[in-house]
């Protein structure tokens, strides 16, 4: 009985061990979270949230940037965006890695201070589980749409 037992015990921690960090729906709430982190500079939150790896390729590889860029970028955002918000998000799971892919719209203020611009990327985000927490290990963005000014 005790070999059945081990055995049993050592499938369900494998099982375990590739388990996505997050459910879906939750992964994908906490994404949003990354994404008001972006927009106002959350440092603690991204410190907390990006894998020590993580890496973001920006619109047709213009930019690459680590996790100390983005952190060092966040700590005084050159710009505060109106908004920025997902849509039409997807999670592909295989075992503890999970891929997001979606639309980010990201509403950027124009000087005048009252009408605004839009700008959509396609995204897709990595996330795996370091040690049972959840960590995004990389982000590809590609711009799909520009807005002319709105208000």
């Amino acid at each position: 009985m005790k070999p059945l037992l081990a055995a049993l015990g050592w499938a369900l921690s494998l099982s375990a061990a590739a388990a996505p960090c997050l459910p879906s729906a939750d992964l994908i709430a906490r994404d949003r979270q990354y994404e008001e982190a972006l927009r106002v500079g959350d440092v603690a939150f991204l410190d907390r949230w990006l894998a020590d790896d993580y890496v973001w390729v920006h619109n047709l590889a213009s930019q690459t940037e680590g996790k100390a860029a983005v952190l060092e970028r966040s700590k005084k955002p050159a710009v505060v965006h109106k908004s920025r918000t997902t849509s039409d998000v997807h999670a592909h799971a295989g075992g503890d890695t999970v891929v997001l892919r979606g639309l980010s719209t990201v509403e950027q203020w124009n000087a005048d201070g009252k009408t605004w611009r839009s700008n959509r990327y396609q995204f897709m985000r990595t996330y795996i589980n370091v040690g049972g927490q959840c960590k995004l290990l990389s982000v590809q963005t590609m711009k799909v749409w520009s807005s002319p000014s709105s208000g």
